[in-house]
C-alpha cells in the first residue's frame, strides 16, 4: 500500500497541534499582569516641596536628585546643635586645663585672710576668758567669744580645702563626663546633618519614576511616599496559581509568557510562590471550594527585550514545552 508522504506530514503536524491544544485545554494558562519591582522614597520631615528635578516617566541613575524640600527649619536646629557642641567642647577644655593661676592666687589670699581673722578671734577669746577668771565679764560674753573663734576656724578650714581643690586639678570623672557630653552633642549634630541632607531627595538606585503624588508647595507628612520608582533589570509576571496545580510547581520552573498585544513569546523563570492563598475567606479552605484557592506567584522574564515592557500589561503563562 502506498502512502502519500506530504499528506502524512500534514497529518502529523495537525495531530501535534491538536495534542498541544488538548494539553493546553487540560492545563489552562496562569493569568496575571506585568509588574516591576517598586520602591518608595519617603519624607523624613514634614516640610514643603520646593521643586521637582524629575517628571513621571523619567529614568534616572542612582543618586540623582529627585526633589528638594524646604530646609530652613532644619537649618535652625543644626545651628542650635552646633552651639551646644561648642559649649560642651569649651567646658571640656576648661576642666582639662584646670583652674587659672589668678583663681588659685585669689584662693590663697582668702585663706590668708581667714587665718588672720581666726588669730584675732582666738586672741579675743583668750582675753575674755582671762577677764572671766576675775569676774569682770559675764559668762555669756565668754560663750560669744568662743563661738566667734570656732566660726573663724571653720572658715579657715573651708578656705584651705578650696585652695587644695584648685591646686590638685580636676577629677578624672568630671573630665570623662564632659567628654561624654561632647560626644553626645556631636551625635545629635550628625543626626541633624543627615536629616538635612535627606531633604534633598535622591534616587536610592537606578530606575524610572512611576508616580509623584505631591506638587510644589505641598507639605507631605512624615513617612509619606514622595516618589514611587520602578527598579530592576527586567519586569516580572505576577500570576495566580489554582490550588490543584500548586503542588506541581517549584522554584526554578520555566514558563512561556504571552503578553497582550505583543506577538513574541517571552521565556520566564518561577522565582517565588506564596504559601498562603490570596483573596480567600476562611470558610473556603475545605470541601469543593478548596479547589478555587489561588496562590500568588512571580515569573521573572528573560532577555534584554523584556526590559522594554511597561508595567500593567495582561499576560498568560504556560509551562515551557507545553
Amino acid at each position: 500500500m502506498r502512502v502519500d508522504r506530504p499528506h502524512l506530514a500534514l497529518s502529523l503536524v495537525a495531530a501535534s497541534a491538536l495534542l498541544g491544544a488538548c494539553a493546553r485545554d487540560a492545563n489552562p494558562p496562569l493569568v496575571g499582569a506585568l509588574e516591576w519591582d517598586r520602591i518608595a522614597v519617603t519624607a523624613e520631615l514634614a516640610e514643603p516641596v520646593l521643586s521637582w528635578a524629575v517628571a513621571e516617566g523619567d529614568c534616572v541613575a542612582a543618586g540623582a536628585v529627585l526633589v528638594e524640600q524646604d530646609a530652613r527649619r532644619q537649618d535652625t536646629r543644626i545651628a542650635e546643635a552646633r552651639g551646644n557642641l561648642m559649649q560642651a567642647e569649651a567646658r571640656l577644655q576648661e576642666l582639662a586645663h584646670g583652674a587659672r593661676i589668678e583663681t588659685i592666687d585669689a584662693a590663697r589670699a582668702n585663706l590668708a585672710r581667714a587665718r588672720v581673722t581666726e588669730d584675732d578671734a582666738d586672741t579675743e577669746y583668750k582675753r575674755v576668758a582671762e577677764l572671766k577668771t576675775r569676774n569682770l565679764v559675764a559668762a555669756s560674753t565668754v560663750d560669744q567669744a568662743l563661738a566667734a573663734r570656732n566660726q573663724r576656724r571653720a572658715e579657715t578650714r573651708a578656705a584651705d580645702a578650696q585652695l587644695r581643690e584648685l591646686t590638685q586639678g580636676t577629677r578624672p570623672e568630671q573630665i570623662e563626663q564632659a567628654a561624654a557630653a561632647v560626644e553626645a552633642a556631636k551625635a545629635v549634630l550628625a543626626s541633624l546633618d543627615l536629616t538635612r541632607a535627606r531633604l534633598t531627595i535622591r534616587a536610592p538606585r537606578a530606575g524610572c519614576v512611576d508616580a509623584l503624588p505631591f506638587r510644589v508647595g505641598d507639605q507631605p507628612p512624615v513617612g509619606a511616599a514622595l516618589v514611587s520608582m520602578l527598579v530592576g533589570d527586567a519586569p516580572y509576571a505576577r500570576v495566580f496559581v489554582p490550588a490543584p496545580r500548586r503542588s506541581a510547581l517549584k522554584i526554578g520552573d520555566r514558563f512561556e509568557v504571552h503578553v497582550e498585544g505583543i506577538d513574541r513569546v517571552y521565556q520566564a523563570t518561577l522565582r517565588s510562590i506564596r504559601s498562603e492563598p490570596s483573596f480567600t475567606p476562611y470558610y473556603a479552605l475545605a470541601g469543593d471550594d478548596a479547589s478555587r484557592l489561588v496562590y500568588r506567584a512571580e515569573l521573572l522574564l528573560d532577555g534584554a527585550e523584556a526590559s522594554e515592557l511597561p508595567a500593567g500589561l495582561p499576560i498568560s503563562a504556560y509551562p515551557a514545552g507545553q
